[in-house]
């Protein structure tokens, strides 16, 4: 795996679903400031439905619509469409999520922790989703809201560091004293 962050605003996604899980799926993207998202359901559960609004099409998305995508996520998607998405998706080099299922997906979402721009994320590859969810609850007693705050405060200083001259080592030596004073680990 080569985790990476992605700007969720650049990029185009599918949705494809119609329950709880493309619901919980979409609400993920939402969060992460998403505003490139179609969602594809033939009968949409009502919940999803509200929270797609005009972004939802009531239908499987075409061929067409897959290769416009850069990710597709299928938020417990049966066979044989399941299938038929993948072979789409793979000719026409999107990459796609098969939620729960790591053999057919070329991407994982991992849990996901947000304070403002602070984002930590966990991953097991998806061959543990509850060991994920079990840190990820660690990791948010620790960062609470506050960190949001004191990720402004840091980046303020680096530009100035920066401003001053201060090479690369020396800013990280700087942050982690100042990430020490101001709460550090408390897992």
């Amino acid at each position: 795996m080569l985790p990476i962050t992605v700007d969720a605003a650049r990029v185009r996604i599918g949705l494809v679903g119609n329950g709880e899980a493309a619901h919980r799926r979409l609400a993920l993207l939402d969060d992460a400031g998403a505003t490139r998202v179609r969602v594809y359901a033939e009968a949409p559960e009502p919940g999803l439905a509200v929270a797609a609004g005009d972004r939802l099409r009531r239908r499987l998305p075409t061929a067409k619509e897959i290769a416009e995508a850069q990710f597709v996520f299928l938020a417990a998607v049966g066979e044989p469409v399941a299938s038929r998405l993948r072979h789409i998706a793979d000719g026409a080099g999107v990459l796609l999520n098969v939620e729960d299922d790591t053999a057919h997906s070329d991407f994982h979402s991992p849990s996901v922790v947000r304070r403002g721009d602070l984002t930590i994320a966990i991953s097991t590859a998806g061959k543990s989703p509850g060991l994920a969810a079990a840190i990820r609850h660690r990791i948010e007693l620790s960062f609470d809201s506050e960190w949001e705050v004191r990720l402004e405060s840091i980046a303020r200083l680096r530009k100035h560091w920066r401003d001053v001259g201060r090479d690369n080592a020396t800013i990280a030596r700087l942050t982690t004293v100042w990430f020490d004073r101001h709460g550090g680990f408390a897992l």
